[in-house]
């Protein structure tokens, strides 16, 4: 209850454009997601989405069967409310993703920014579980964190930082890493933030 009241506290009292991680369009998320080459008519899931634009994006660009997880009820109503009529294309999931029940497989699971807040291996444990249930055989994740050199803590919260190589290792033999980049990513503050994106498919 805590962790979502912290975060329900954010989007409630700052506007989503001046958020630190708020991107006007995702494009290295993207670049990913369109390299994993997937089917548009197959789901995919955007874990931590929040008011993030990235769902417009993919509506924009044709996916049919997207949906949207966050921790906040106001993250969600806020990008619904954006999205007007095409909301109802969207499928909408208010919980933790630790203790998410995924409905169904999905094709692609895409993270920017939630797994590296779990500091605790209890918490990068249950991701994990959620991720195994959530995510089919053969299916991409994609994932972003702070890179090494990003920073120690985001909306006064500690982080766990990765490179490719010890994201591969957290995740385990059963993810094979297919590509990476990284992000110098300027926060509205104007501030730069390092980040590591890599894309893995599920064993």
């Amino acid at each position: 209850m805590e962790r979502k009241r912290h975060w329900e506290q954010i989007y409630t009292h700052k506007p989503v454009d001046e958020v630190s991680w708020f991107q006007p369009h995702p494009d290295y998320s993207l670049r990913l997601i369109t390299a994993a080459n997937i089917s548009k008519t197959e789901p995919m899931i955007d874990v931590g989405g929040g008011a993030s634009r990235l769902v417009d994006a993919l509506l924009e660009d044709g996916y049919g069967d997207v949906g949207v997880l966050d921790i906040s009820a106001t993250a969600l109503r806020l990008a619904s409310a954006r999205l007007a009529e095409r909301a109802e294309q969207v499928q909408w999931f208010e919980a933790d993703v630790m203790e998410f029940k995924p409905p169904r497989s999905y094709a692609l699971w895409h993270d920017r920014a939630v797994f590296h807040f779990l500091v605790e291996p209890a918490e990068r444990w249950a991701y994990r579980q959620c991720l195994e249930r959530g995510l089919r055989a053969g299916g991409q994740l994609v994932i972003a964190t702070f890179a090494l050199d990003g920073p120690e803590q985001c909306s006064n919260l500690p982080v766990q930082r990765y490179s490719e190589e010890s994201l591969s290792a957290e995740l385990g033999d059963g993810y094979r890493l297919l590509d990476s980049l990284t992000e110098v990513h300027i926060t509205p503050a104007q501030k730069e933030q390092h980040f590591v994106y890599c894309r893995f498919q599920k064993r």
